[in-house]
This record gives C-alpha cells, structure tokens and sequence, in this order.
C-alpha cells in the first residue's frame, strides 16, 4: 500500500492519532511500525462495521502490536 493509499484508507481521527503518537513515542515504534498499526486499525474497523477507524480500533491494533514485540524478545 502506497503512502497515498494510506492516507486514504487509514485515515484516523483526531483522537486516533493522538493516541498511536502517545503509543509510539511510549513504545518507541518505528515508523514502518507506525504504518502496520494504522492498517491493521482499519482491518479491525471493518471488522467492526464501521466506515471510520475509531480510538477502540487503534488501541487494538496496538495492543497486538505490542504483543507480537514480546513474544519475539
């Protein structure tokens, strides 16, 4: 997926973007990290029925995230 596409297709909110910022400045992810949570975020929004990627969304998509860095360590 294209940065464009990204922007199109993932994009957050207000409140979503705050909190992936807080989320990756705490956790210190990457940028490429950054990405897959804003995908997986709207994976996670379409799961749920919803057009937009909602702070519950992102806050699992981190979550899992967070998850699969301690399962590697």
């Amino acid at each position: 997926m294209s940065h464009g596409q990204l922007q199109e297709h993932c994009r957050l909110d207000s409140a979503g973007q705050e909190l992936l910022r807080h989320a990756s400045t705490n956790l210190q992810f990457s940028a490429r990290a950054y990405n897959r949570i804003q995908k997986v975020s709207r994976t996670f929004a379409d799961l749920a029925g919803s057009a937009t990627i909602q702070p519950p969304h992102v806050m699992e998509a981190i979550q899992y995230r967070t998850l699969d860095r301690n399962l590697r360590h």
